[in-house]
């Protein structure tokens, strides 16, 4: 246990961070899930916005520190390619 009074203030704030990235990594790997069944489905509409949510949920992870941009780049590749496939 922390002796510091601002150890223990940082300990409390590292939880709650840690809570907000799970919750943002989560939801990005669900809308990914969300988008491979569309494209399973061939649904060119719901997969083109859930496209849209997920950039946007990426966005907003990088934004509050979540993921690191590089990762968010890979993982907006990744679901517009998915979402091309459907297409071809």
């Amino acid at each position: 246990m922390p002796n510091i009074k601002q150890q223990e203030k940082r300990i409390r704030l590292a939880a709650k961070q840690r809570l907000r990235n799970r919750q943002f990594k989560s939801s990005i790997s669900t809308l990914f899930r969300r988008l491979q069944q569309c494209v399973d489905d061939n649904d060119s509409a719901a997969a083109e916005a859930v496209v849209l949510e997920l950039t946007s949920r990426i966005d907003k992870a990088v934004s509050k520190g979540a993921l690191h941009r590089n990762n968010a780049a890979r993982k907006k590749s990744r679901a517009a390619h998915i979402a091309t496939s459907l297409s071809a």
